[in-house]
């Protein structure tokens, strides 16, 4: 089986560094852990693109809760990505819905061709979704080439099975990154069961904000 690959979530510049260090093959750059993740600072991006050398995405989510967005925001969300570009980093992560729990098509297209060149991974509003299959066809569309997921569950291991289901599905079309409580434990199980090929981890073992470098090197070694 090809070797999977590693994309850390960090929300510091001294985890960026670590999974740089040990191997992870990508970072996601965010603020705010207790909410999920929101876009990071822009000064604390820039240091962070500055020492990387793999690459960058970034979360552009104003902020926590649900992922509607008052028009203020969806401007806000914007702003921000060009603002980022400008940095150079390598990709974005966000998801906007509609009320009813719906891909917000419009709005995702017109950031993911804003963000043009730069690839946009749909992130995990994607297990709110009401019609996840369908959903996957959508996001395709506008032009996605990631979706990060725990399968609508709140971790991979329950979601294993629509996990599964997804990579099938996508078919090499988009990329299916399972997220949400992966850890070294689980992330053999994972690769047997998903065949996916990126999977996303904040590698924190403990109640702080820094990615454990031992945790990191122990799931790409399982990848």
């Amino acid at each position: 089986m090809k070797k999977g690959k590693l994309e850390i979530a960090c929300f510091n510049l001294e985890s960026a560094i670590i999974a740089q260090d040990n191997g992870a093959d990508r970072v996601e750059l965010c603020a705010n852990m207790k909410e999920g993740g929101t876009t990071p600072d822009f000064e604390i991006t820039k240091a962070v693109r500055n020492t990387l050398s793999i690459d960058l995405n970034v979360m552009i989510r104003p902020r926590g809760g649900n992922f509607v967005y008052s028009d203020f925001e969806f401007e806000q969300m914007k702003s921000e990505i060009s603002a980022f570009k400008k940095l150079e980093v390598d990709g974005f992560v966000f998801g906007i819905l509609n009320e009813d729990g719906s891909l917000n098509e419009l709005q995702n297209a017109e950031l993911v061709a804003l963000a043009n060149p730069l690839p946009c991974t749909f992130h995990r509003a994607f297990d709110g979704m009401i019609n996840k299959f369908q959903a996957l066809e959508s996001l395709i569309e506008c032009g996605f080439k990631t979706i990060l997921t725990s399968g609508e569950e709140t971790n991979v291991v329950d979601g294993i099975d629509v996990l599964s289901t997804l990579v099938e599905k996508a078919n090499n079309r988009i990329t299916i990154m399972p997220g949400g409580g992966l850890r070294s434990t689980n992330i053999g199980l994972l690769k047997e069961k998903t065949k996916a090929v990126f999977y996303h981890s904040s590698a924190i073992t403990d109640s702080g904000e820094i990615a454990n470098q031992q945790e990191i090197q122990s799931i790409k070694a399982n990848l």
